[in-house]
């Protein structure tokens, strides 16, 4: 068998076209190289030694592959040389999941459509409407933004809706809060609440900060997690990233999107998604009730802290066995 034309190094994805072999095989063991939609999916670290891991892959195969005749031999270096160098990365991809500890509103199709009740100020319309529109572009759910029906400052939950709020709540140390009922695993009702005590600071009291705080708040009323908790890493181009320049986190990202297509991927029996729900047997399904979201105390227990050691999320459990899933975004 004549020897493969030589190819340059770094050639990769511009790779000669006459050596489909190598092209094919590489692709198959670098995707990110080739898919730039995936590589969205990593946090920049693990993108960069994904990225790097390619980069030798391939120098390692082109010196291996242009020296050996053999075509079983040159599959079984591509096989031993890819799964090295890849395996870390792809098991860390594997793990890379922010789903809110599978909390999804229960549905009977996809996509499927929340109201999200709008209580706030003309201050927080235009971040409100625009997360909306974000959020809507997902494959799984759309939203529909109706007159709200809670008073901003008590902003009690409604059930089958997502009602978000906006008031002076005081010095608490909390920037905003997402707040959902669960029973079973399905969401029953959600409200978020931004603390204009800060959002009137200097430090807040910008588009950004609003666009990327209500995003992620609303956010996790659809059961996600946050992406990276580390606010000195380099953002990650998504509201649900923790950061301290909100420039370029103002919206979800194709990963957020993705995950809520894990998310919703089954369908349920019945829709918690309406203000009228009930079972398969036809009987009425019990609410989760509400708490006082003012009083920290009413939280119930701390089950997560963020990265700072901070209390971010806490769980109560309620009389009629549903719990109430407080997720807090603390202010510096």
């Amino acid at each position: 068998m004549p020897r493969n034309r030589p190819l340059r190094r770094g050639a990769f994805p511009e790779i000669m076209p006459r050596n489909r072999r190598f092209h094919r095989i590489v692709s198959r063991n670098c995707p990110l190289r080739r898919d730039p939609l995936k590589a969205r999916r990593f946090d920049a670290a693990l993108l960069v030694f994904v990225l790097k891991s390619c980069t030798i892959f391939e120098h390692i195969y082109l010196s291996l592959f242009n020296n050996t005749q053999s075509f079983m031999l040159q599959k079984k270096i591509v096989a031993a040389v890819g799964s090295t160098l890849l395996f870390g990365a792809l098991v860390t991809v594997a793990a890379a999941s922010h789903s809110w500890g599978g909390y999804h509103w229960a549905r009977t199709a996809n996509p499927f459509t929340l109201t999200v009740g709008d209580n706030v100020t003309a201050t927080w319309d235009a971040s409100l409407r625009t997360a909306a529109t974000d959020w809507a572009t997902s494959s799984v759910l759309d939203l529909n933004v109706v007159a709200g029906k809670a008073n901003p400052k008590t902003c009690k939950a409604v059930r089958g809706r997502v009602e978000v709020c906006n008031s002076k709540y005081g010095k608490n140390g909390w920037l905003g809060i997402a707040s959902i009922s669960v029973s079973g695993g399905h969401i029953l009702q959600g409200t978020v609440k931004l603390n204009d005590t800060y959002f009137n600071t200097a430090k807040y009291n910008t588009p950004a900060w609003r666009s990327l705080v209500v995003c992620q708040e609303i956010g996790h009323t659809f059961g996600l997690d946050h992406q990276d908790e580390l606010f000195t890493n380099p953002n990650l181009g998504t509201c649900m990233d923790y950061t301290n320049d909100p420039s370029t986190n103002q919206h979800p990202n194709f990963h957020d999107l993705e995950e809520l297509e894990v998310i919703y991927e089954h369908l349920d029996t019945v829709n918690t998604a309406l203000s009228s729900v009930f079972s398969a047997a036809g009987r009425a399904m019990s609410v989760g009730q509400d708490i006082d979201h003012n009083n920290p105390s009413a939280w119930g227990k701390a089950v997560k802290q963020d990265a700072q050691g901070r209390n971010s999320v806490y769980e109560r459990d309620l009389l009629d066995g549903s719990t109430i899933v407080t997720f807090v975004v603390w202010a510096d």
